[in-house]
């Protein structure tokens, strides 16, 4: 039986990742040339970042439960917010091209 301590870090932890994927994917979307670029760096950096943190939150601060496996720590932790922050960032969020800035005036 999971208690509810347990089962509010998981989702902590699983909204802080999907934050994260979704600020990083759009970070790389911004600065980066190529659609490759950001699809490359955003499928090998992300998930390094979020092991990182998964071991900071999980290990360090105890947040989380027993999930029973590495396997499923991998799905739940990692690839969910992966997905769900690209989802978020490709789906919801305008393109980066899309968005209109304010005329910037220089004052010196």
């Amino acid at each position: 039986m999971v208690s509810l301590a347990s089962a509010v870090g998981l989702l902590l932890i699983v909204c802080v990742h999907t934050l994260f994927a979704a600020v990083a994917t759009r970070f790389f979307r911004i600065r980066l040339e190529t659609q490759w670029g950001a699809v490359i760096y955003s499928l090998l950096l992300i998930p390094v970042a979020l092991v990182g943190s998964t071991i900071l939150l999980s290990g360090v601060l105890g947040l989380g439960g027993d999930l029973g496996s590495r396997e499923m720590v991998l799905t739940v932790v990692i690839v969910l917010p992966l997905a769900l922050g690209y989802t978020i960032d490709v789906f919801w969020m305008p393109h980066p091209d899309e968005i209109e800035l304010p005329e910037t005036t220089e004052n010196r």
